[in-house]
């Protein structure tokens, strides 16, 4: 359960074929699995939710380049001088 917004899920393993299964649950429902012994984890949004973003939009192309940019041998001086030409003098 999210302490943020109350907004809560649950997840089990599938006795049929074994897999994890995810669902959304409302407040009543986590009340209902916890009183019925499921443990309840609390987490929170991350901080960075909250930040101020600013620049342009991360997009698909943007992370395409990014990968192929890391298959090379160079890409850490390459990465490197992109962010010293956006940093302000």
């Amino acid at each position: 359960m999210c302490s943020d917004d109350e907004s809560g899920s649950y997840c089990f393993r599938c006795p049929a074929c074994e897999r994890a299964v995810a669902k959304d649950a409302s407040r009543r429902i986590v009340d209902l699995l916890v009183s019925s012994g499921v443990r309840l984890q609390v987490w929170r949004r991350p901080l960075e939710l909250l930040e101020d973003h600013d620049g342009p939009t991360f997009t698909p192309d943007d992370l395409l380049d990014f990968h192929l940019l890391l298959r090379g041998d160079e890409w850490f001086d390459q990465l490197t001088a992109v962010v010293q030409k956006e940093l302000p003098r």
